[in-house]
């Protein structure tokens, strides 16, 4: 990894929809403000939600969003990989910012040795070029049946030697029993690279959360490092 320097941070969740894009946004505003040269990066990203940078390569519009939140231009390299499902047909792929084409899902995954070379490429410039770079993953990592298959959660964790936060959301109830189970189903060296869990979209007394916590360090030895 000749010329990585970067620093990085994961934020990763219990399962989809959980707020990842909104911490990385956070995230990399908050250490934009500090000083820090800082850019998202999202290996691979499922979403119709798409925009188009300046150079005119396409790219998830969260990252885009994140991208301005740490005060740098969009870059296609912030996301390699744009999966945009077709209903019946299977996934348009975008790689770097251009289409490859629509391949069904299955065809996408035995290209998955192409995939990583693009995801592993890109971050690698990045980091040479930033002190800071804040991931995000996609879905869950802890989908036992999709393990094999990882692009986009512990095994860029891995190429970047980050620490991971992992988020859970609060809004509709079950986020403690999420983040248990997501950490207990974790192999145990991915479980070393858990730093601590962050409860999203809570609206009531921060009280009320405390045994809650306290029993989820004691199972888990990780801290609660943060309450939105």
């Amino acid at each position: 990894m000749t010329g990585v320097r970067a620093r990085a941070l994961m934020v990763q969740g219990t399962a989809s929809g959980v707020g990842k894009s909104a911490v990385v946004t956070g995230l990399c505003r908050l250490f934009r403000r500090e000083g820090t040269r800082v850019a998202p990066f999202k290996a691979v990203n499922m979403s119709l939600n798409a925009g188009v940078t300046a150079s005119g390569g396409e790219m998830g519009r969260a990252q885009i969003v994140q991208a301005e939140a740490a005060g740098v231009s969009p870059d296609v390299r912030m996301n390699p990989i744009l999966l945009k499902p077709v209903a019946g047909e299977g996934l348009q792929v975008i790689a770097r910012g251009s289409a490859v084409g629509l391949l069904p899902a299955d065809e996408f995954r035995a290209r998955k040795a192409w995939a990583w070379e693009l995801i592993r490429d890109a971050y690698r410039e990045l980091a040479a070029t930033h002190e800071l770079l804040v991931l995000e993953g996609m879905g869950g990592p802890a989908e036992v049946n999709l393990r094999e298959a990882d692009l986009a959660n512990m095994r860029v964790a891995a190429l970047a030697g980050a620490p991971v936060l992992l988020v859970a959301d609060m809004a509709f109830g079950g986020a403690f029993a999420a983040l248990l189970g997501t950490f207990l189903l974790l192999p145990l060296q991915e479980r070393d690279r858990v730093a601590g869990f962050i409860l999203n979209r809570y609206a009531g007394e921060r009280s009320l959360l405390t045994p809650a916590i306290a029993d989820l360090a004691r199972r888990t030895s990780r801290p609660v490092l943060g309450v939105l």
